[in-house]
């Protein structure tokens, strides 16, 4: 105990010398060519450190993951299995499966943006405007024009010359109901032969007079088997990714 308290009055020491170093510059900018502020690199990373706070936000908003996942669990509800598979199972295919899909995107994100900006080439208010075309452009595809429609009449914008002067504040609300939409179509059309399997189940245990037995237990293993024959997962991996048009 004696000797974590003098490691403890070292640190502090040290610590409250290298703070009062007068030579340690936090925070500087500089102008650039265009007239704006190039900052320090120390900024620069907390700035950075600070948007993987929004990281997860992004990921669900804006990529391909909120399709996926939510066709993986209505396919999970459909079969009638509980556990199997788990959400953390879900979750991870359809965040790996994004990551698939968006890899395009990607590819061209760090292309145009990232890889000039780490050579030094353009300033970093640059990269973020290049950065944002794919990603743009991915979203556009993907959202229906009667949703941005509708929240551009939230917005009172009622038109715009072109798609890249659509703010994203509109953009990403109308890409993510799309998304919504376009996952519970794809829902539906998997649930209806697993839902047809359950009234075959159910007519014959009632017309056998065993209305006492559970007609999920019944239909379980006919779901299982139906999905295995017919290469379930291939024919939903295949719809989904068919699904984004990559």
């Amino acid at each position: 105990m004696k000797r974590f308290s003098v490691f403890l009055c070292l640190l502090f020491v040290f610590s409250a010398g290298a703070w009062a170093e007068p030579n340690i510059t936090l925070v500087t900018s500089s102008p650039t060519e265009s007239g704006g502020q190039e900052y320090s690199v120390t900024l620069k990373i907390l700035l950075f450190m600070t948007l993987l706070t929004f990281l997860p936000a992004i990921v669900m908003m804006m990529t391909s993951f909120t399709r996926i996942v939510i066709v993986l669990s209505i396919l999970k509800q459909a079969l009638g299995t509980q556990q199997v598979p788990s959400s953390q199972i879900i979750i991870g295919l359809s965040l790996f499966l994004s990551l698939f899909i968006m890899m395009p995107v990607l590819e061209r994100t760090y292309t145009d943006a990232i890889e000039p900006y780490l050579n030094e080439k353009i300033s970093g208010e640059e990269a973020m405007a290049k950065a944002q075309i794919p990603i743009r452009k991915f979203m556009m595809e993907q959202t229906r024009e009667a949703d941005l429609a509708l929240f551009s009449g939230f917005a009172n914008k009622e038109q715009y010359k072109s798609p890249d002067e659509i703010p994203l504040s509109i953009l990403v609300p109308s890409f993510v109901t799309s998304e919504l939409k376009t996952a519970f179509q794809i829902g539906f059309l998997i649930f209806v032969p697993f839902v047809v399997i359950d009234l075959v189940v159910a007519s014959i245990l009632m017309s056998m007079g065993m209305m006492m037995l559970s007609p999920m237990l019944i239909s379980l293993p006919f779901k299982l088997m139906l999905f295995v024959l017919v290469d379930g997962w291939s024919l939903i991996m295949t719809t989904l990714v068919a699904s984004f048009a990559i």
